[in-house]
């Protein structure tokens, strides 16, 4: 289980029953140059991270923890900005940016509202994808 006591400053949480999240995950640790550690929210301490199940199920996270031990929780379009603007890469930083200023963080969120709501249906997906859909 990953603790608040990890070594790692920035820890991403995904939902591990996902096969497109788990899917996703493995190509951002192949493609971003700094990938912090990620871990599936079913073998996290969520409360550690001040998270509760609901909100895991609910979106990807990705919290960060600075020197002085405050820590920052990005959650959905926010958490692949906070990835992108941490990463080595200027045009991936430039990117990360955008996506927090709006017009771009409107379409971010809506981006990531679509992906996360038919995620069940894109390469990976299985029906265990499905989140809050009866």
């Amino acid at each position: 289980m990953v603790s608040a006591a990890s070594s790692h400053p920035a820890l991403l949480i995904f939902d591990g029953d996902c096969g497109f999240c788990t899917s996703a995950v493995g190509w951002l640790r192949r493609t971003l140059p700094a990938m912090p550690e990620a871990s599936p929210y079913q073998w996290t301490a969520l409360g550690d991270h001040g998270l509760s199940e609901t909100d895991a199920a609910s979106r990807v996270w990705l919290v960060v923890r600075d020197g002085g031990g405050a820590v920052r929780r990005l959650g959905g379009h926010r958490a692949v900005a906070g990835l992108l603007t941490h990463q080595p890469v200027a045009a991936l930083r430039l990117l990360g940016h955008l996506m927090n200023l709006p017009p771009f963080s409107w379409a971010a969120a809506l981006g990531y509202a679509l992906v996360a709501r038919y995620r069940f249906a894109l390469p990976g997906g299985t029906p265990a994808c499905r989140v809050g859909q009866s």
